[in-house]
C-alpha cells in the first residue's frame, strides 16, 4: 500500500515538473537574456491575486499545447511584485497582465482569460504581420474563418507600407492579408491598383483615402462586424473605434417574443441602411445589463434600445417607444442631428453619482445575502464618520480657545486692572 502511494505521488510530481518546463519563470535578468528574434508570451502575476491563481492551470495548458504544436512562442510568467524592473519595462498596471513580446514590440491581450481566447491571440500576433493568400481556394477558406478581413492588393508601394504599419499595431485585433488580383473572388471588382479591400458583413468595400481618411483610422474604425452580439469586452473595444454603439438590451436567458422581434428590426436597419449609418454606429444586442445599469444609475427596461458613447460614458434614450423601423430611424437621426440630448458623461458629478449608486447596490446585495456582515460594515463606516466629525469639532474648539487667549486686552479692561 505504501509503495503504491509513493509511486502515485512520484507520478504526480513528475507530471507537475514536466508541465512546469513548458512555462519558464522570468525575472529581471530577462531584459538582458532575451534574444532579438525571440517571441515570448508572458503572464505577469501577483502572489495574492485570486484571478492569477485561477489562470495558472490554463497558462500551463497553453504552454504545453504550444510546445506540442512546435510553436516558436516561448511561454513565461513573472511575479510583478518581485521583478519590478521587468514589470516596469512592460508597463504592467494590473494583474494578471498578458503580453506578447515580438521584435521589440509589445502587444497587450485584453480579451477573456480563456485558453481559446489566448491561443487565438497568440496565433494571430506570433505569425506573419501580413499573411499572403496565393490561391482562390485559400482565400475562400480564410473568408469562412474570419468575420472581418483587410486585404492589400497590388505591388510594393507607399500604401503597402502604410498597410503594414497599421497591421503591426492592430494585429492584436484582426488578421491582415495580401493577395494578387487574380486570387480575389470573381465578384470583387477592383478599379485600380494598389488598393486595400475590406471584407465584412458578407460584402466588400474598397478603401478610398478621400472619403475614408487615413488608412490607420479607417482600419481602426471598421475592425468589427457592423452587427453582432455584444459582451463587456466587445463593447469597450467598439467604443475605442470612435463610433457610437446602438444597443438592444434583451433578457439573459429565455428571450421574449418582443426581444426576438426587436433583434430582427435592429439587424435589418444595420444591414439595409449600412451606407447611411455605418460610419457613425455599430449595432448589437446584449443580454447583460449590469454595465448599462451602472452607466445610467438606474434599472434598465428589457427589452429596450439605447445608444452608448463609450468615449465619454454618455448615452441616448429614445423619446418614446421604438416598435417600428421608422421609429428606430428617427431615434438614430435624432442622435446624429443633436435633437436628442446625450445624458450621463464622465464629469465629476456623474462619477460621484455612479460611485454612490454602486455603493448602494453593494450594500443592498450584502443586506439581502449576508445581513450580519452588511450591518457590521454599515456600523463600521458610521463609526468612522462620527469619529472623524468628533475630531473636526474638537480641533475647531481648540482653535477657538487659542484665538480667545491671544486676543488683545481692551483699554477698559486695562484700567480696571490698574484700579485693582
Amino acid at each position: 500500500m505504501l509503495t503504491r502511494r509513493n509511486s502515485l505521488l512520484l507520478s504526480v510530481l513528475l507530471c507537475v515538473s514536466v508541465v512546469s518546463t513548458f512555462v519558464e519563470e522570468l525575472d529581471d535578468s530577462f531584459l538582458e537574456a532575451r534574444g532579438e528574434n525571440d517571441i515570448w508570451l508572458i503572464e505577469f502575476y501577483a502572489p495574492w491575486c485570486s484571478f492569477c491563481k485561477q489562470l495558472e492551470p490554463v497558462w500551463h495548458q497553453i504552454g504545453s499545447e504550444l510546445k506540442s504544436l512546435g510553436s516558436p512562442v516561448n511561454v513565461g510568467k513573472s511575479d510583478a511584485t518581485a521583478n519590478t524592473g521587468l514589470a516596469k519595462e512592460f508597463k504592467v498596471r494590473g494583474y494578471p497582465a498578458i503580453l506578447m513580446w515580438k521584435k521589440n514590440m509589445k502587444y497587450v491581450y485584453s480579451g477573456r482569460r480563456s485558453k481559446d481566447g489566448i491561443m487565438e491571440f497568440t496565433e494571430r500576433v506570433a505569425g506573419p504581420t501580413v499573411r499572403s493568400l496565393n490561391s482562390l481556394q485559400l482565400f475562400q477558406h480564410v473568408m469562412k474563418r474570419h468575420d472581418v478581413m483587410f486585404v492589400y492588393v497590388g505591388a510594393t508601394s507607399q500604401l503597402k507600407g502604410n498597410f503594414t504599419s497599421a497591421a503591426e499595431l492592430l494585429i492584436v485585433h484582426n488578421f491582415f492579408f495580401s493577395a494578387a488580383r487574380d486570387v480575389l473572388p470573381k465578384d470583387v471588382s477592383v478599379a485600380s491598383l494598389p488598393t486595400v479591400v475590406l471584407f465584412k458583413d458578407r460584402t466588400y468595400f474598397i478603401y478610398n483615402e478621400e472619403g475614408d481618411g487615413d488608412l490607420m483610422s479607417c482600419i481602426n474604425r471598421e475592425r468589427f462586424p457592423n452587427y453582432c452580439k455584444m459582451d463587456s469586452y466587445r463593447l469597450y473595444a467598439t467604443g475605442e473605434s470612435g463610433k457610437l454603439v446602438v444597443l438592444l438590451l434583451v433578457e439573459e436567458n429565455e428571450q421574449s417574443e418582443q426581444s426576438v422581434r426587436y433583434r430582427g428590426l435592429l439587424e435589418d436597419v444595420a444591414s439595409q441602411h449600412r451606407h447611411i449609418y455605418s460610419r457613425n454606429f455599430y449595432f448589437g444586442f446584449m443580454d447583460d445589463s449590469d454595465y448599462l445599469t451602472g452607466l445610467m444609475m438606474g434599472d434598465v427596461v428589457v427589452p429596450s434600445f439605447v445608444v452608448v458613447n463609450l468615449s465619454n460614458d454618455g448615452f441616448f434614450l429614445p423619446r418614446g417607444s421604438v416598435d417600428t423601423e421608422k421609429q428606430l430611424l428617427d431615434f438614430l437621426n435624432g442622435v446624429l442631428d443633436g435633437s436628442i440630448q446625450c445624458q450621463g458623461g464622465n464629469g465629476v458629478v456623474q462619477r460621484v453619482g455612479r460611485l454612490i449608486h454602486e455603493t448602494k447596490l453593494l450594500l443592498t446585495s450584502l443586506f439581502s445575502q449576508v445581513p450580519l456582515l452588511g450591518c457590521f460594515l454599515v456600523g463600521f463606516l458610521l463609526a468612522i464618520v462620527v469619529f472623524f466629525c468628533y475630531l473636526c469639532c474638537k480641533a475647531r474648539r481648540t482653535t477657538s480657545d487659542e484665538d480667545d487667549d491671544d486676543a488683545p486686552v481692551t483699554p477698559s479692561l486695562q484700567r480696571h486692572k490698574k484700579s485693582d
